[in-house]
Protein backbone atom coordinates (compact mmCIF):
# COMPACT_ATOMS: atom_id res chain seq x y z
CA UNK A 1 0.00 0.00 0.00
CA UNK A 2 1.37 3.13 -0.97
CA UNK A 3 2.03 6.34 1.68
CA UNK A 4 0.13 8.96 0.97
CA UNK A 5 2.14 12.16 0.40
CA UNK A 6 1.38 15.77 0.66
CA UNK A 7 3.24 18.96 -1.34
CA UNK A 8 4.83 19.17 2.01
CA UNK A 9 5.78 15.68 2.42
CA UNK A 10 7.08 15.81 -1.33
CA UNK A 11 9.44 19.26 -0.16
CA UNK A 12 10.84 17.44 2.81
CA UNK A 13 11.73 14.57 0.65
CA UNK A 14 13.51 16.14 -2.67
CA UNK A 15 15.11 18.37 0.28
CA UNK A 16 16.80 14.97 1.98
CA UNK A 17 17.28 13.76 -1.83
CA UNK A 18 19.60 16.52 -2.03
CA UNK A 19 20.98 16.97 0.95
CA UNK A 20 20.27 14.21 3.63
CA UNK A 21 22.76 16.30 6.39
CA UNK A 22 20.35 19.09 6.24
CA UNK A 23 19.67 19.86 9.77
CA UNK A 24 15.86 19.64 11.00
CA UNK A 25 16.17 23.41 11.49
CA UNK A 26 17.15 23.91 8.33
CA UNK A 27 14.48 21.39 5.97
CA UNK A 28 11.68 23.06 8.36
CA UNK A 29 12.76 26.86 7.64
CA UNK A 30 13.10 25.38 3.49
CA UNK A 31 9.16 23.76 3.92
CA UNK A 32 8.09 26.56 5.78
CA UNK A 33 7.25 24.62 8.92
CA UNK A 34 8.35 24.47 12.19
CA UNK A 35 10.70 21.60 13.26
CA UNK A 36 8.48 19.66 15.39
CA UNK A 37 5.70 18.67 12.49
CA UNK A 38 8.88 18.20 9.94
CA UNK A 39 10.33 15.78 12.61
CA UNK A 40 7.22 14.06 12.99
CA UNK A 41 6.36 13.75 9.16
CA UNK A 42 9.97 12.33 8.66
CA UNK A 43 9.51 9.61 11.42
CA UNK A 44 6.03 8.93 9.69
CA UNK A 45 7.68 8.51 6.31
CA UNK A 46 10.36 6.33 8.37
CA UNK A 47 8.08 3.96 10.03
CA UNK A 48 5.89 3.40 6.77
CA UNK A 49 9.32 2.62 4.82
CA UNK A 50 9.01 5.54 2.48
CA UNK A 51 12.62 6.60 3.65
CA UNK A 52 14.64 3.33 4.18
CA UNK A 53 17.75 5.05 5.01
CA UNK A 54 20.59 7.62 4.73
CA UNK A 55 24.21 7.24 3.47
CA UNK A 56 27.24 9.11 2.17
CA UNK A 57 26.86 9.04 -1.70
CA UNK A 58 31.37 8.03 -2.84
CA UNK A 59 32.70 9.06 -5.83
CA UNK A 60 33.51 6.03 -7.88
CA UNK A 61 35.72 7.81 -10.04
CA UNK A 62 37.64 9.25 -6.96
CA UNK A 63 38.12 5.73 -5.56
CA UNK A 64 39.16 4.84 -8.96
CA UNK A 65 35.92 2.33 -10.21
CA UNK A 66 35.57 4.23 -13.10
CA UNK A 67 34.93 0.99 -15.42
CA UNK A 68 31.58 0.05 -15.93
CA UNK A 69 30.38 -2.93 -17.37
CA UNK A 70 27.20 -4.26 -17.59
CA UNK A 71 26.45 -8.41 -17.93
CA UNK A 72 23.55 -10.34 -19.01
CA UNK A 73 23.76 -13.51 -17.13
CA UNK A 74 21.92 -16.48 -18.53
CA UNK A 75 21.57 -19.20 -15.97
CA UNK A 76 21.31 -23.35 -16.72
CA UNK A 77 18.64 -23.66 -14.49
CA UNK A 78 15.87 -21.23 -13.67
CA UNK A 79 13.40 -23.42 -10.77
CA UNK A 80 13.40 -21.31 -7.57
CA UNK A 81 15.76 -23.26 -5.58
CA UNK A 82 18.57 -22.22 -8.32
CA UNK A 83 17.39 -18.85 -8.42
CA UNK A 84 17.63 -18.05 -4.84
CA UNK A 85 21.09 -19.83 -4.53
CA UNK A 86 22.35 -17.42 -7.46
CA UNK A 87 20.52 -14.67 -5.53
CA UNK A 88 22.83 -15.03 -2.28
CA UNK A 89 25.85 -15.45 -4.44
CA UNK A 90 25.44 -12.23 -6.30
CA UNK A 91 24.60 -10.31 -3.12
CA UNK A 92 28.37 -11.64 -1.66
CA UNK A 93 30.49 -10.30 -4.61
CA UNK A 94 30.94 -6.31 -3.75
CA UNK A 95 31.48 -5.58 -7.64
CA UNK A 96 28.43 -6.14 -8.51
CA UNK A 97 26.59 -2.80 -7.96
CA UNK A 98 23.02 -3.75 -8.95
CA UNK A 99 21.34 -6.69 -10.30
CA UNK A 100 18.15 -7.04 -11.36
CA UNK A 101 16.03 -10.41 -12.35
CA UNK A 102 15.31 -9.76 -15.90
CA UNK A 103 12.01 -10.96 -18.21
CA UNK A 104 13.33 -11.62 -21.44
CA UNK A 105 15.99 -13.45 -23.72
CA UNK A 106 18.61 -13.50 -20.68
CA UNK A 107 18.29 -14.44 -16.29
CA UNK A 108 20.12 -11.28 -14.70
CA UNK A 109 21.29 -7.87 -15.37
CA UNK A 110 24.25 -7.09 -13.51
CA UNK A 111 26.36 -3.49 -13.22
CA UNK A 112 29.72 -4.48 -12.25
CA UNK A 113 32.22 -1.24 -11.41
CA UNK A 114 36.18 -2.52 -11.50
CA UNK A 115 39.48 -0.27 -11.63
CA UNK A 116 40.23 -1.33 -15.14
CA UNK A 117 39.14 -3.85 -18.27
CA UNK A 118 42.23 -6.22 -16.48
CA UNK A 119 40.40 -5.80 -12.88
CA UNK A 120 37.00 -6.60 -14.69
CA UNK A 121 38.76 -9.60 -16.39
CA UNK A 122 39.98 -11.34 -13.05
CA UNK A 123 36.31 -10.33 -11.65
CA UNK A 124 34.30 -12.42 -14.57
CA UNK A 125 36.68 -15.12 -14.87
CA UNK A 126 36.96 -15.67 -11.11
CA UNK A 127 34.44 -14.56 -9.54
CA UNK A 128 31.12 -13.87 -12.21
CA UNK A 129 31.83 -17.27 -13.83
CA UNK A 130 31.77 -19.19 -10.71
CA UNK A 131 28.56 -18.12 -9.14
CA UNK A 132 25.79 -20.78 -8.91
CA UNK A 133 24.27 -21.82 -12.75
CA UNK A 134 25.96 -19.48 -15.01
CA UNK A 135 25.66 -20.78 -18.34
CA UNK A 136 26.83 -18.04 -20.01
CA UNK A 137 27.08 -14.12 -20.08
CA UNK A 138 27.40 -11.65 -22.56
CA UNK A 139 29.25 -8.17 -21.12
CA UNK A 140 28.99 -4.47 -22.48
CA UNK A 141 31.81 -2.05 -21.31
CA UNK A 142 30.33 1.67 -20.49
CA UNK A 143 32.60 4.33 -22.49
CA UNK A 144 30.47 6.95 -20.75
CA UNK A 145 27.80 8.14 -17.77
CA UNK A 146 25.13 9.81 -20.01
CA UNK A 147 22.64 10.07 -17.18
CA UNK A 148 23.17 9.00 -13.42
CA UNK A 149 20.26 9.99 -11.38
CA UNK A 150 19.87 10.09 -7.08
CA UNK A 151 17.27 6.72 -7.01
CA UNK A 152 14.05 8.94 -6.87
CA UNK A 153 12.95 12.30 -6.74
CA UNK A 154 9.04 12.46 -5.89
Amino acid sequence: MPFELDDTDRRILRALVANARLSISELARRVSLSKTPVAARIRQMEEAGLITGYRAMLSPIKLGLAHVTYVEVKLNDTRETALRAFNTAVRAVPEVEECYMIAGGFDYLLKIRSHDIFDYRRIMGEVISALPHVNATSSYVAMEAVVEKAPISP
